[in-house]
């Protein structure tokens, strides 16, 4: 599948799930894994934070009502999730959303204090491509908080959603931040398999 191809029909596949994806399953399912990657957050009042892989907007209305002086921004692959992020937006103009490819990010280099990642990596084709982006628009000494499934093998990969999802062991989270200068804090569990690695950069 070509490269133009894979994001196309990812962004179609989101726009079309975008209707369905604030259910009330998944609602609670997504504030149980908020409320504890929350504990494990430390942020300054003048931080700027991306959230990446945005979806609805949740993760940064929670922010945004934790850390009321924050500003940053959503960014997302999908034109339809993101139209419903900006119709939540509880903290406009603090937050704001727009388009954003993983492998491609519209930011200046040492951008953002922090990034934060949920249950999105999943998805992604390339991973290296993604943490050299990350590590690019992350200010040094920033941190990266990446929440998601993880898998014993080194890399599982399972046939769903358009070009499959991708489950990786703690240990291949760890060497895909140091190979851009990413270190890994720790690792904690969060809920149902979802576990939070924390990274610094260098």
């Amino acid at each position: 599948m070509k490269s133009d191809n894979f994001f196309d029909y990812k962004r179609l596949f989101f726009d079309r799930w975008s209707n369905f994806y604030d259910v009330t399953l998944t609602t609670i399912f997504y504030q149980g894994i908020h409320q504890r990657l929350l504990q494990y957050v430390n942020l300054s009042a003048d931080d700027f934070i991306l959230d990446l892989g945005c979806g609805t907007g949740k993760l940064l209305n929670r922010l945004g009502d934790k850390f009321p002086e924050i500003k940053g921004i959503g960014g997302d692959l999908s034109p339809e999730m993101l139209r419903q992020a900006r119709a939540n937006n509880r903290h406009h103009p603090r937050f704001i959303f727009t388009l954003a490819n993983a492998c491609d990010l519209p930011f200046a280099n040492h951008q953002f204090d922090a990034i934060f990642n949920t249950i999105s990596f999943l998805h992604y084709p390339n991973p290296e491509l993604v943490f050299q982006e990350i590590s690019r628009v992350l200010k040094p000494d920033g941190y990266f908080y990446l929440a998601d499934y993880t898998s014993e093998k080194d890399v599982n990969i399972i046939p769903f959603s358009p070009g499959g999802i991708r489950f990786y062991s703690k240990t291949r989270r760890e060497i895909l931040g140091q190979n851009v200068g990413l270190s890994s804090i720790d690792h904690y569990y969060l809920l149902n398999g979802v576990v939070l690695t924390i990274f610094r950069k260098n």
